[in-house]
């Protein structure tokens, strides 16, 4: 049943067998702010603890539980996890506790502990709760010792438990914790607050309302800075950027000129803890009151409060805490006695540990920063992902009135296209990209229908104004096609001569690369494709060479994500029920792998990992060992090409066989369902940064290519891919990524994600090797980071 897999390398991976948790015990516990995913993470440590062989522990109620000690404290079981996933907040509870700050209360937590034989502690909570478990930590030999001589316990007690091993992981909807990109719950919050903005937009645009939005984050601008980029807001209030003085007039100025653009509606985002040059507090009440004396809108006032907290996590959340809760484990199993507290962070793509205080004493530094004004100090120690969402929203915001922009203009033409199929964010990089070039005093051009009508001709100029409102819409508002232009290359070349287009970004799938790469190709032939041209992916599939990430994936992701939840609920209430579902993604398995990982599947077929009749015999199994327990339902996933003879008919007659008496089945193709639908807040965001620096490169490319009053543009690095790799956005020559690809299955050769997938079998209980390669590492902050160059920067 060979499926002519992709050729096996020498193996020089490292892997975690020999790392037992055998006679070891690990606590759990959530403490602070809840935030979604926090489950899932609380998921993860236990099960990957419960793996390995250790004692695992729920601490119910954060540091209050440790101190009170007693029910509080109980041994986690597989199954007390399961249903865990999909709820937001925290189910095991979480508390602020005055008791732990107090040396008694910390004393009679480590009695607690000691009682239990537990040396390991799995914090998730913000940077007050981490900073509590440091403290903890410090203290631990001495706490023994005091309850040594109190006779509360023996001396062979205080042997046995001699080492605290402490790892954290930052539970935080304000993503206000330094060394991390994103914190668990950060991108759930983000999708509550778009949801409030689109439905906010509808009600404003039919009645020429001006909305203030009120969101969390009173030490912290980046949900609201993020939002503000996600839903293309008129004007945004953060802590770490406080307006110029006189922002008032500047303001009214631009609302006044966006209506007079025959904008419907204005949206002004601010952050709980906004503040002016003098620290005094902005408030959305200020600012409405200001809007309607002094331009007479009709104005209204929404604080999101809680809601942001609430409901169930994003796919995001979910990957993202259960990647985090299985690093935490592995750090404890290698912590050694002189091992810092650790917090394990997201650092682009990458799971990186990082030392505890470190990332404490800089998220202390921000705020002392912006206590003493040094608000530009403030925002660069927030880390290079927030400064990079600032530098993108002042971009996309620095439009002057009509009669303030260039005099002269580049005198460059610039044309976009979306190519392939449609992907959700599609819009938002099309809306990026054309502000970004006429800001820069280009001249954008917009193509219809992609390569197709790149060669009829369907080309014609796009304007500041013809892009608003296009950061939530769906689909591909431009229109886009498959054909590729390999035989309509004089057509095209005369085209871009009629036009004079000077150069081309395009927005696609593995049809825009593989087309780009046909128009470089040609430039010996045609002179008029010597023209820089630059991709920026965009499928649901994730299926592109030199990229981690696509435009599309993480909403397709949360289509299949909140589709399975459903089913799950479904599965679940009729009892002893396995669902077979199909995705998306051709041959590319990645919705289904970490669909899988996020939805909490129990098997995931692929065409990455060969599979026969043997591997299907033995997840029937698996499955029917499953339903003797209290969890009766079953979810598996199927990629769309995983294998020609394995069809999900086929997959769902073989279970319902098999699983005769023992479980029944039902078969689910989620179809086009997962290219529909308004974009997630990621795929917002992303499309939206990664559209401006193409842009920008663009523009220096443009700039270092026009010599003798005309661009000429024929080297290797002027057609390019600007590709997201492990930490960084890099510019890479599409002939260099040729040898990458596997162009008869239209996928690269070697994928990141597959590295996820015996986390995904772990966690469904299946025994597996798993690479550990890239853990371990205990890394240092970076305090003073290299000036961006142009190949890259972080998201």
């Amino acid at each position: 049943m060979a499926n002519n897999a992709p050729p096996k390398r020498q193996d020089t991976r490292k892997f975690f067998e020999n790392l037992s948790g055998e006679g070891k015990s690990i606590a759990v516990l959530t403490s602070g702010g809840d935030a979604q995913g926090m489950n899932a993470a609380v998921r993860a440590a236990v099960r990957m603890g419960l793996y390995v062989g250790a004692k695992v522990y729920f601490i119910h109620e954060g540091y209050q539980g440790m101190v009170d000690g007693g029910d509080n404290i109980q041994e986690a079981s597989w199954e007390s996890v399961s249903s865990m996933l999909q709820v937001g907040g925290t189910v095991i509870g979480s508390a602020r506790c005055k008791e732990f700050r107090t040396h008694e209360g910390r004393l009679r937590a480590a009695l607690n502990l000691v009682q239990r034989n537990i040396t390991n502690l799995c914090v998730i909570g913000g940077d007050g709760s981490l900073t509590g478990a440091n403290l903890f930590r410090e203290e631990w030999s001495g706490l023994l010792q005091e309850l040594r001589e109190q006779g509360q316990i023996d001396q062979s007690a205080v042997d046995s438990n001699s080492v605290l091993h402490i790892v954290g992981m930052v539970g935080s909807i304000d993503n206000d914790f330094c060394g991390t990109d994103m914190t668990i719950g950060t991108d759930s919050a983000l999708h509550r607050i778009i949801e409030v903005v689109d439905a906010i937009m509808t009600t404003a645009q039919s009645h020429q309302r001006t909305f203030v939005l009120e969101v969390m984050g009173r030490h912290c601008g980046y949900l609201a800075l993020v939002s503000a980029l996600a839903c293309g807001a008129d004007w945004v209030f953060i802590p770490e950027m406080p307006p110029e003085d006189g922002w008032e007039d500047s303001m009214c100025q631009k609302l006044s000129e966006n209506r007079a653009d025959k904008k419907r509606l204005n949206i002004i985002i601010v952050a709980e803890g906004a503040i002016d040059q003098q620290n005094k507090s902005i408030t959305a009440d200020n600012i409405k009151n200001m809007v309607v004396t002094r331009l007479g809108f009709d104005t209204r006032v929404t604080i999101l409060g809680h809601v942001q907290r609430g409901g169930t996590p994003s796919a995001f959340d979910r990957i993202l805490a259960s990647r985090m809760g299985v690093e935490a484990v592995l750090a404890l199993l290698e912590a050694s006695a002189d091992t810092p507290a650790c917090v394990v962070s997201l650092v682009g793509n990458q799971a990186v540990r990082l030392p505890l205080m470190e990332c404490v004493q800089m998220t202390q530094e921000v705020q002392k920063a912006m206590d003493e004004k040094k608000f530009e100090e403030a925002v660069r120690l927030r880390g290079r992902s927030f400064e990079n969402n600032l530098t993108t929203y002042r971009l996309l915001s620095s439009r002057k009135a009509d009669s303030e922009l260039p005099t002269v203009s580049s005198n460059f033409n610039v044309a976009v296209l979306n190519v392939g199929a449609p992907a959700a964010g599609m819009n938002a990089a099309v809306r990026s990209a054309v502000r970004v070039g006429i800001t820069e005093g280009h001249k954008m051009f917009a193509v219809s229908d992609g390569f197709e009508g790149l060669y009829k001709g369907q080309i014609k100029e796009i304007t500041w104004g013809d892009v608003g409102g296009w950061t939530g819409q769906g689909g591909s508002l431009l229109g886009t096609k498959r054909t590729l232009p390999g035989k309509h290359l004089a057509q095209i070349a005369h085209q871009m001569k009629l036009h004079n287009i000077n150069a081309l970004l395009v927005i696609g799938g593995f049809e825009a690369y593989v087309g780009l790469s046909e128009l470089a190709a040609a430039r010996d032939a045609h002179e008029e494709l010597c023209v820089p041209m630059v991709m920026v992916p965009a499928t649901v599939s994730n299926n592109i060479p030199g990229s981690d990430l696509s435009i599309g994936s993480d909403t397709a992701l949360n289509a299949i994500t909140h589709t399975c939840d459903r089913i799950k609920q479904s599965a679940s209430g009729t009892k002893r029920r396995v669902f077979i579902i199909e995705t998306m993604g051709g041959y590319c398995g990645y919705l289904a792998t970490v669909g899988g990982l996020a939805a909490g599947a129990d098997s995931v077929y692929i065409y990455e990992e060969p599979f026969d009749i043997r591997d299907l015999q033995a997840n029937v199994e698996h499955l029917t060992e499953k339903m003797k327990t209290s969890i009766q339902r079953g979810i598996v996933l199927r990629n769309e090409n995983c294998n020609e003879n394995f069809t999900t008919d086929f997959m769902y007659q073989l279970y319902s066989e098999e699983g005769k008496g023992v479980f029944d089945c039902r078969k689910n193709i989620l179809g086009h369902m997962q290219q529909g639908g308004a974009p997630s807040p990621f795929d917002r965001n992303f499309s939206t940064k990664i559209a401006a620096k193409a842009m920008q490169w663009i523009t220096r490319s443009l700039q270092e290519s026009y010599k003798g009053g005309r661009v000429f543009a024929n080297s290797e690095d002027t057609a390019c891919l600007l590709g997201m790799r492990r930490r960084a956005l890099v510019f890479q020559p599409l002939s260099h990524l040729q040898k990458e690809t596997d162009f008869v299955h239209r996928i690269p050769k070697e994928q990141w994600w597959l590295k996820l997938r015996p986390l995904m079998k772990i966690l469904a209980k299946y025994k597996t090797s798993y690479d550990v390669s890239d853990s371990g590492q205990l890394e240092h902050l970076a305090r003073v980071r290299p000036k961006d160059t142009h190949t890259s920067a972080a998201i």
